[in-house]
């Protein structure tokens, strides 16, 4: 059961944050779009602020300078004393917890939307942290009703336990847009497309529930990571194999036991040696290898999402 807070007032302060890795091309070019042409992101009772999140890694198409922005929004980064040693990255993440924020205070942005790419066969993914996150839940869910030919699959990304670190967590509610398989420092017109009806999507909802609309309770279905699985290697640490054209593409669909994950360089095939299934997810992702992480293992389970409440309609913000 869901049971953070809800919203009880309009959400005004809104962001899309786009770049925050820099060969993500999507993202890339609809934040430089918006922040020459930002009247697509206005609605009645709030405006988006186009954000391009990370300039340096962008400039250079690169998905980061000195370290994963998208891993730089903890505390023990944004709240330690700045030194001149310090990665481009953590220095743009204070920036951007300035900006947005600060995290976890009164004072943070309502909502940010983040854009990313995948080289993963992941189609459209709703990346939340969280299954507490009530408002997330509805978005989401929203999403999935108003494009099943997409699936819009729900992936939980924070392990209990474990501190949030992504961009949009600099927010009192956020969300993270992942669609593939588009390669990196690539732009693909489908996908930019889908991108970009996407982001207007999630806008008319906030708009939505400004105006009061009701959001009944429902049950959701989404996945969660259990671990990861790097790839087979040398005792030099090379590949000594790659994804098994059986796994390959198979993002989001079940492997059972048995079944094979890795094909040998040597010729043989490498089987799952786990004892239920699971379902991987960003399945040989080009900006993995770096991690060590051939896929991630999730489970896929089901709960349910109370009711938000309604809010009385929301003047706009001119009156």
């Amino acid at each position: 059961m869901c049971s953070l807070p809800v919203p009880r007032e309009p959400l005004r302060r809104v962001a899309v944050t786009g770049g925050t890795h820099g060969n993500e091309m999507s993202g890339v070019y609809l934040a430089r779009h918006w922040l020459q042409a930002p009247a697509e992101l206005q609605r009645l009772s709030f405006s988006a602020v186009p954000v391009l999140a990370n300039p340096a890694a962008t400039a250079a198409c690169r998905r980061y300078v000195d370290h994963d922005l998208n891993r730089a929004f903890t505390s023990s980064f944004l709240n330690s004393r700045p030194t001149p040693d310090d990665p481009y990255e953590v220095t743009r993440a204070r920036e951007l917890n300035q900006l947005l924020g600060p995290k976890a205070s009164g004072r943070a942005f309502d909502f940010v939307l983040d854009l990313h790419n995948t080289t993963a066969n992941m189609g459209t993914c709703l990346i939340a942290k969280s299954s507490h996150e009530v408002f997330a839940m509805h978005l989401c869910r929203h999403l999935q009703l108003q494009y099943p030919e997409l699936s819009c699959q729900v992936f939980l990304c924070q392990r209990s336990g474990e501190e949030s670190y992504n961009l949009d967590s600099v927010a009192k509610n956020g969300l993270a847009l992942e669609l593939g398989p588009q390669p990196q420092g690539v732009l693909r017109a489908d996908i930019f497309s889908r991108m970009r009806t996407l982001v207007a999507t999630v806008l008319d909802f906030i708009e939505l529930f400004n105006q009061g609309t009701a959001f009944p309770a429902f049950e959701m279905e989404a996945y969660r990571p259990v671990g990861v699985v790097d790839f087979p290697r040398t005792d030099a640490g090379n590949l000594a194999g790659t994804v098994h054209p059986q796994l390959q593409d198979r993002d989001f669909q079940p492997l059972q036991p048995g079944a094979p994950i890795f094909q040998m360089f040597s010729g043989e095939d490498l089987l799952y040696d786990g004892e239920s299934t699971v379902y991987p997810v960003f399945i040989n992702e080009a900006a993995y290898y770096e991690k060590g992480i051939a896929f991630v293992q999730t489970e896929k389970f089901t709960f349910t999402v109370p009711a938000m409440p309604v809010l009385n309609p929301a003047p706009s913000p001119a009156s």
